[in-house]
C-alpha cells in the first residue's frame, strides 16, 4: 500500500515521521495531476499547495483547529487528505463533490468559499467565537498574494490589529509578488529563528523594558527593530497593522515547513507566516505556463495542454476582447478595466496593443468600478470587463459612484447565467435583478456573438452607464463582421418567429439572451411565436403590448434568476399597460445551483427545449389542445 493510500483522515497523517512526508507529497502531486488530467479543473494553484497543505494538517489538529482557505481553487490535496479521495474522480461533475471548499461536504471544510479575500475576515470571526465559547482551538487563514490586494483583505488586516488576543495565524501564500526573496538554507533558518521562543521571548522582554523609556528613545528602538527585520523580511507592513511577521520560508521545503509552523502553533495572538512556492510546481509544463493550466479541461498529463484539431467557434469572451480592441483602434477615449480578469474577460491582445489605456487594478472589484467612475468624469469612455459574479462584491460602486452620476460606463458581464463546473459560488444568476431596479441603466442580453458586437457598440455610445451580459463559452457561430462597429435602436425587440395557431391557441415566447435559440426550437413543436427581446432596460413596450394584443398566453425566458429577472420586468410592464393575460416566467429557480456540466445543468432547471416544453405543456397543454376556452381563461381558472 502506497502511503497516500493509507491516509484517510489527517489523524492518519499526523502518525507518520517527519522524513516520510516528501515521499507522501510527491505521492499525492502525481494523485493530484491524474486526477484533473482525467476531470479538468483548477490544476496550477493546486500543484503549488501540496507541501503547504501536507505541513497544515500534519502539525494542527485539525478538524478541531480550523483551516480556512481563501478562494478555494486550491484545496484539492485538502480534500485528498480528508477522506475524499475515492470522491475525486467525479470531482466538479454532476453529482460529484465541488472544486471549492463546502461547509455541506466535510467538516474539514470549515468555511465554504470560492470568492476572494475572504479568509482573513472568517478566520478572525472564528477565533474571536472560540475565545467568546471558551474553546481552545487554533485558527489558519491562508491567503494567496493575489487575494491580498483585495480591498477586504486590508479591511481585515486592519480588524486583526485590535484584537491581540485573537489566537489566528496567516499564512500568506505568495507566488508572484515582488517582495519574494531567493529562499534557501538561510531564509529556512531566519524563518525558524523569528518564529522561535528565543525570539519571541527577547523581543517581549525588550518591550516591557522599553515601555517606560522615553518616547524619543521608544520611538528610537522601534524603528531600528523594523529596519533590521526589513533587511531580511519584508514584514514592516504586517508589524504596523500590530501583527508578528515571519518568513519568508520555502514553501515547497518540509523540513522548513514543519518546524515553523511548530513553533508558530505554540505562539498566540495575530501573527502572519509568509511562504514563497510556485504555481504547477512539480510538473514542468504547469511550472512553466501555470495560466494555460490554471483551469485545463482534460487532458494527457504526458503530452500536456494541446490545441483542439478543430479550431472552436469563438467564445463570447473573444467576441467582447476582438470589440474591444477594433473600438479602441476607431475611438481613443476607451479605457478598459479589469479586476485581475485579463485572460477570462479576453483582454489578451487589448493588453498587448493598448497598454497605456489598460488597467488591471487586481482583485479589487470595487476600486475597479469607482476607479471607472473617476476616467468617466474626465470624458473617457471606460469599459468595465467583469464576470456576473464578482460584480456583486460592486453593487454600491455601481449604484453610487457610477449611476447616480449618470457617466458613461459600460459594464461587460461576462459569466452570466450557467457556468458549469464550477457550481452556486460562480452562477451568474442575479446581475439582471440587481441592474433593472437602478435607474438610468441600459441592460441588453444578445442571443448571438454578432449581437453581443452590436451591443456593446450601442453601450459605447451612450451617454449614461449602460451593462452587456453575456455568457460563458461559444454561442451558435454567427457570422461576425470586424469592420462593424454599429449600433442598435435602444430598446427595440426583434420578431424571429411568427406563430400561425389559431384564435384561442396562440402563444409566444419571450426570450432573453441565447435562450432564443431553445425558443425556437420548441416553438416549431408547439407553432409559437418568438420574439428576441434584446433589451430588459428599456423594455420594448410596444412589441410587448402588440404581442400581447395578438396571443392567448406569454412565456418569458431567460438565464437568470426569476424572481425580479426580466420575466417580471414584462409582468410589470403589461400591468402598467392594463393588459390581462396569462404569463408563465422561465429561469432560473430560487435555489442554489449544482455544479456540473453546463448542458446538464441547464436540463435539471429545466431550461433545454424539451424542459422547455414540457413546462409549457404543463401551463398551457389544454389551450393548445384547444379545449379549454381562449387560453386566459383557462389559466385564470
Amino acid at each position: 500500500m502506497s502511503l497516500l493510500q493509507s491516509i484517510e483522515d489527517p489523524s492518519e497523517l499526523r502518525r507518520l515521521a517527519p522524513e516520510q512526508l516528501p515521499a507522501l507529497a510527491r505521492e499525492l502531486r502525481e494523485f493530484l495531476l491524474h486526477t484533473v488530467a482525467r476531470t479538468g479543473g483548477h490544476l496550477s494553484s493546486n500543484l503549488g499547495t501540496v507541501e503547504l497543505t501536507l505541513a497544515l494538517h500534519y502539525v494542527f489538529e485539525t478538524p478541531h483547529d480550523r483551516l480556512v482557505w481563501d478562494v478555494g481553487h486550491q484545496t484539492y490535496a485538502h480534500k485528498i487528505l480528508t477522506g475524499r479521495r475515492e470522491r475525486m474522480a467525479g470531482l466538479r461533475q454532476w453529482g460529484g463533490i465541488s472544486g471549492f471548499p463546502r461547509r455541506d461536504e466535510s467538516a474539514y471544510d470549515t468555511f465554504g468559499t470560492a470568492h476572494s479575500s475572504t479568509s482573513i475576515s472568517a478566520g478572525l470571526g472564528l477565533a474571536l467565537a472560540s475565545r467568546a465559547k471558551g474553546e481552545r482551538r487554533k485558527v489558519v487563514s491562508v491567503i494567496g498574494d493575489g487575494a491580498m490586494t483585495g480591498g477586504m483583505a486590508f479591511e481585515a488586516l486592519n480588524n486583526v490589529g485590535v484584537h491581540p488576543e485573537a489566537d489566528l495565524l496567516i499564512v500568506l501564500n505568495d507566488n508572484d509578488m515582488s517582495i519574494s526573496a531567493p529562499v534557501g538554507a538561510l531564509n529556512r533558518y531566519l524563518a525558524r529563528l523569528l518564529s522561535g521562543r528565543f525570539y519571541a521571548s527577547a523581543r517581549d522582554a525588550a518591550r516591557q523594558v522599553l515601555k517606560a523609556a522615553p518616547p524619543p528613545l521608544l520611538a528610537l528602538a522601534r524603528r531600528l527593530e523594523e529596519q533590521a527585520k526589513g533587511l531580511v523580511a519584508p514584514g514592516t507592513l504586517f508589524e504596523e497593522f500590530g501583527i508578528d511577521y515571519f518568513g519568508p520560508i520555502d514553501g515547497h521545503d518540509l523540513h522548513a515547513l514543519v518546524p515553523t509552523l511548530h513553533n508558530l502553533r505554540e505562539r498566540s495572538g495575530p501573527r502572519l507566516l509568509h511562504v514563497v512556492t510556485r504555481k504547477g510546481h512539480g510538473y514542468k509544463l504547469a511550472e512553466a505556463d501555470p495560466i494555460t493550466y490554471h483551469g485545463p479541461g482534460r487532458f494527457d498529463p504526458e503530452v500536456g495542454v494541446k490545441p483542439p484539431a478543430v479550431a472552436p467557434r469563438p467564445t463570447f469572451a473573444q467576441v467582447f476582447g476582438n470589440w474591444l480592441c477594433d473600438m479602441a483602434q476607431a475611438d481613443a477615449r476607451l479605457m478598459a478595466v479589469t479586476p485581475a480578469m485579463c485572460e477570462g474577460s479576453g483582454m489578451v491582445e487589448y493588453a498587448a496593443r493598448f497598454p497605456q489605456r489598460y488597467f488591471d487594478v487586481g482583485i479589487a472589484e470595487q476600486h475597479a468600478v469607482t476607479f471607472a467612475a473617476g476616467l468617466a468624469c474626465e470624458g473617457l469612455k471606460p469599459v468595465v470587463a467583469i464576470y456576473s459574479t464578482f460584480l456583486q462584491r460592486a453593487y454600491d460602486q455601481l449604484i453610487h459612484d457610477v449611476a447616480l452620476q449618470k457617466l458613461p460606463v459600460v459594464f461587460a458581464i461576462d459569466r452570466a447565467g450557467i457556468v458549469g463546473a464550477d457550481g452556486a459560488t460562480h452562477t451568474g444568476a442575479f446581475d439582471i435583478a440587481a441592474l433593472r431596479c437602478v435607474p438610468d441603466m441600459v441592460l441588453m442580453a444578445p442571443s448571438d456573438e454578432s449581437e453581443c458586437r452590436r451591443m456593446l457598440s450601442t453601450a459605447f455610445a451612450l451617454d449614461g452607464p449602460s451593462a452587456v451580459r453575456y455568457p460563458r463559452g461559444a454561442g451558435i457561430g454567427a457570422a461576425i463582421d470586424r469592420a462593424d462597429l454599429s449600433t442598435l435602436p435602444v430598446g427595440r425587440a426583434q420578431l424571429r418567429r411568427q406563430g400561425r395557431a389559431p384564435a384561442g391557441r396562440r402563444l409566444a415566447i419571450l426570450a432573453f439572451g441565447p435562450l432564443l435559440h431553445t425558443a425556437l426550437k420548441a416553438a416549431e413543436e408547439i407553432d409559437a411565436t418568438v420574439v428576441d427581446m434584446r433589451f430588459i432596460k428599456p423594455l420594448d413596450a410596444d412589441m410587448l403590448q402588440r404581442i400581447a394584443a395578438d396571443h392567448d398566453a406569454l412565456v418569458t425566458l431567460e438565464e437568470a434568476a426569476v424572481q425580479g429577472g426580466a420575466g417580471c420586468a414584462c409582468l410589470e410592464e403589461l400591468q402598467r399597460l392594463g393588459w390581462q393575460i396569462p404569463v408563465l416566467n422561465l429561469g432560473l429557480p430560487d435555489a442554489w445551483l449544482e455544479h456540473g456540466d453546463p448542458a446538464q445543468v441547464t436540463a435539471s432547471v429545466g431550461l433545454d427545449a424539451a424542459g422547455l416544453l414540457r413546462s409549457i405543456r404543463a401551463r398551457f397543454g389544454a389551450m393548445l389542445a384547444g379545449k379549454a376556452g381562449d387560453g386566459r381563461e383557462a389559466a385564470n381558472a
